[in-house]
């Protein structure tokens, strides 16, 4: 276990927030173990505190406020994503007025603020939070999701009918130093034919192309050049890191979003909060269910690595990443992260990838390899299509999609077996088969 960890002493910045154009000062002063962290409005009577939890979220249009009553703190999520990444778990943090500076449009100002004061580590553990089993969130064609892995992982996809922004895609393990080169720099944004819109709901009174990017029509606008090819995506996981930090725990395992925004990102940590347990729980318990789902030991989530001990696939051939259940050995779900760096999307096609269809079956035929492979009488063999029925293909499957791919026994032989498959996308069905194999010594 880590130490919970705060700052060795207080730090002020000041500057203007970038939707209420009110002049503010943020101090961050050290706390004792357990405090977590805490928002306090100096300029209110009696000082009143606001803690970074995700049931005080009272606002997501175009940033995370959170508040209590009539007292509030609007865009949180820079500062929050800062301390996510710094591992700081106590900390009181005064604002004076009812919005943190923008500074640059990026959360630079705080990891300089947090750097200054240092941190140091306190005498009690951190709790985390660790995934035993996917949890997904869905808003129209967006989603988020996150899946085991040991560490903190975000893949990220946003795609825009714009041609200066289009489709752009990251996957990074995100610790302190990567966040604070690769991440923190990263400036909000907006696109110059929603300016008008955003003013008339009283937002944006305190943006400027000083804290903003704006992407014109023609041009992008901005007082420098970007700072990354991609640095719009890379501020989406900024945001993302500050929402999800509303939880209060630090997280354990991949996030994959695509297309995802404050709304959602809100929704899908009240549904980790709701799904998620804590890793002491995870270690004195067998079994846990979450989800309505029973996870009973690593035999029903086999990772990357467990698959090749299995399947003889391999790149570039090798079409899934995870085994994430396992049912009675009929039954296994499997998940394949579909990427823009997929090979076969440089020839299908260059200017509207899709996942061809050919490969989303051998994806689900993969999936069902692993469960039969499993089975005594199958291992050390090879199982070979002899049938393939009932095809289906529901909807395209682009970069970006995580494709949940479900499969079920209904017929095993000696050395003939038929599964029923099915693959999905934000719970849509994307193809369905009949797959029939045999299997042959190696």
């Amino acid at each position: 276990m880590r130490n919970q960890k705060t700052i060795k002493k207080a730090v002020s910045a000041s500057g203007i927030g970038v939707h209420t154009g009110n002049k503010t000062t943020i101090t961050f002063k050290p706390a004792e173990i357990n405090t977590g962290v805490r928002f306090v409005r100096t300029d209110v009577k009696g000082h009143p505190v606001i803690e970074a939890d995700v049931n005080n979220v009272v606002s997501v249009a175009r940033g995370t406020t959170i508040g209590k009553g009539d007292v509030k703190v609007h865009t949180v999520e820079h500062v929050l994503a800062s301390l996510m990444a710094f591992g700081i778990n106590n900390v009181i943090i005064e604002v004076d007025a009812n919005e943190p500076p923008v500074g640059d449009g990026s959360s630079s100002m705080f990891v300089d603020l947090i750097k200054q004061a240092g941190t140091v580590k306190q005498d009690a553990n951190i709790e985390e939070m660790t995934v035993t089993n996917p949890v997904y969130e869905y808003m129209d064609d967006a989603y988020v999701a996150i899946f085991p892995y040991d560490g903190l992982k975000i893949s990220y996809t946003i795609s825009y009918d714009h041609p200066l922004v289009s489709t752009q895609y990251i996957s990074m393990d995100i610790h302190k130093d990567n966040f604070e080169k690769e991440i923190s720099q990263c400036r909000t944004f907006c696109f110059y034919r929603d300016v008008e819109e955003l003013m008339n709901r009283g937002l944006i009174k305190g943006g400027s192309l000083d804290n903003a990017v704006v992407i014109g029509d023609e041009a992008i606008l901005s007082k420098e050049e970007l700072r990354f090819d991609n640095e719009f995506v890379r501020h989406k996981i900024l945001d993302l890191m500050g929402d999800l930090y509303l939880l209060g725990k630090h997280i354990r395992g991949h996030i994959i979003a695509s297309k995802s925004g404050h709304p959602l990102n809100v929704a899908f940590a009240k549904k980790l909060a709701a799904n998620l347990i804590s890793t002491e729980n995870v270690k004195n318990n067998k079994c846990n269910e979450i989800n309505n789902v029973e996870i009973t030991d690593e035999e029903t989530v086999l990772n990357i690595n467990d698959i090749l001990k299995i399947l003889p696939h391999r790149y570039p051939f090798l079409l899934i990443d995870k085994i994430v259940n396992i049912e009675n050995s009929i039954k296994a779900t499997g998940i394949k992260n579909v990427t823009v760096n997929e090979d076969f999307f440089n020839g299908h096609f260059p200017d509207h990838p899709i996942m061809p269809g050919v490969l989303i079956v051998e994806a689900m035929a993969q999936v069902a390899g692993v469960l039969m492979l499993r089975m005594e009488q199958y291992r050390k063999k090879i199982p070979y299509f002899i049938a393939i029925d009932k095809v289906r293909f529901r909807k395209p499957v682009v970069p970006g999609d995580t494709l949940v791919i479900d499969v079920e026994f209904i017929k095993v032989r000696t050395k003939i077996a038929k599964v029923l498959t099915k693959a999905t996308v934000n719970g849509k069905l994307a193809s369905e088969a009949v797959l029939t194999f045999t299997v042959v010594d190696v």
